[in-house]
C-alpha cells in the first residue's frame, strides 16, 4: 500500500514539474515578446522625440522668421513711406527747376523781343543805304558799328558834322530805352600814333575818340550820361589783317554797344521766379 501511495506521489510531482515546465516556457515566450514590443516602442519613442525635436526647432525658427519678416513688412512699409515723400520733394524740386527753365526762357524771349524792336528801330531812324554804318546783333547784344572815315579825319579825335546827323539818330533810340546802356568802343588800325599833346598811342587815340562821341551824345542831343561807357580798344581787336590800306580802314572803327542793364535783367527773372514760387504755395 505504501508502495503504491508513493508511486502515485512520484507521479504527481512529476506531472506537476510538467506543468510548469510549459507555465515557465510559456511565460519566457511571453516576456521575450513583450520585451520586443518594448524595444519596439523605445525605437519609436525616440524616433518621435526626435522628430518632436526637429519640428520644435523648425516651429521657432518659422517663429523667428516671422517676426523677422513682420519687422521687414514694418521697415519697408516705413521706407516705402519716406520714398514716397523724398519722390514727392523730388518731382516738387523737379517742378519748381522746370518753372524757373520755364521763366528763364519766357525773360529771354521778352529781352529777345525788346532786342528785335531796337535793330527794327535803329536800322529805320539810321537806314541802311550807307555802307558806313552796320547795326547787327551778336550773343542777343546789338552793336552799331562805324567806320571812321565817317565820323573823324585821320588821326583827330574831333567829331564830323555828318557824323552828329547820324549820332543824332541814335541818341533818340538810345533815350527811348532808359532801362539800357550804351558802351562807346574806339578802335584804330596798327600805324602807330603820331602827334603832339597828352595822346601818346593808338590806345590813347580809341579811347578819346570814344569820349568825343559821348559828348556828342551827351551835349548835342541829350542823352544821359549814365547809360554810357567810354571804352577804347586800341589796334588789339580788328576785324581783318592790318595789311592793306583797305583793311586798314575796315579795321579804324567805333563800335556802339546797345545792351540792357544786367543787373535789370536778372532782377526781373528773380522777381518772376519769386511771385510764380509764391503762387505754387497758395
Amino acid at each position: 500500500m505504501k508502495k503504491a501511495i508513493l508511486a502515485l506521489s512520484v507521479v504527481a510531482m512529476l506531472s506537476t514539474s510538467c506543468g510548469t515546465k510549459k507555465k515557465i516556457a510559456a511565460l519566457e515566450a511571453q516576456n521575450k515578446e513583450i520585451q520586443d514590443m518594448l524595444n519596439s516602442t523605445t525605437v519609436k519613442l525616440n524616433t518621435c522625440l526626435a522628430e518632436k525635436d526637429a519640428v520644435s526647432s523648425q516651429l521657432d525658427f518659422l517663429k523667428k522668421n516671422n517676426t523677422d519678416l513682420i519687422n521687414t513688412v514694418g521697415n519697408v512699409t516705413t521706407l516705402s513711406s519716406k520714398g514716397a515723400e523724398n519722390l514727392e520733394r523730388s518731382l516738387e524740386s523737379l517742378k519748381e527747376k522746370d518753372l524757373k527753365i520755364t521763366r528763364l526762357q519766357d525773360a529771354l524771349t521778352k529781352k529777345d523781343s525788346v532786342t528785335l524792336a531796337l535793330v527794327t528801330s535803329l536800322k529805320s531812324v539810321v537806314g541802311m543805304n550807307d555802307e558806313d554804318i552796320e547795326i547787327n546783333v551778336e550773343k542777343g547784344v546789338v552793336f552799331i558799328s562805324i567806320s571812321d572815315k565817317m565820323l573823324f579825319k585821320s588821326g583827330s579825335y574831333i567829331v564830323n558834322d555828318r557824323a552828329k546827323e547820324v549820332l543824332g539818330k541814335v541818341a533818340k533810340v538810345i533815350k527811348n530805352k532808359p532801362d539800357f546802356e550804351c558802351m562807346v568802343e574806339g578802335h584804330t588800325d596798327n600805324v602807330p600814333y603820331i602827334g603832339n599833346g597828352v595822346l601818346i598811342d593808338n590806345w590813347d587815340l580809341s579811347v578819346k575818340r570814344a569820349t568825343s562821341i559821348i559828348r556828342v551824345l551827351t551835349k548835342d542831343h541829350g542823352v544821359p550820361p549814365k547809360q554810357l561807357i567810354a571804352a577804347g580798344r586800341g589796334e588789339f581787336i580788328p576785324l581783318v589783317d592790318n595789311n592793306t590800306a583797305e583793311n586798314r580802314a575796315t579795321n579804324r572803327r567805333t563800335r556802339i554797344v546797345v545792351l540792357p542793364k544786367i543787373d535789370q535783367f536778372y532782377d526781373m527773372i528773380e522777381k518772376e521766379m519769386k511771385n510764380q514760387k509764391a503762387g505754387l504755395r497758395n
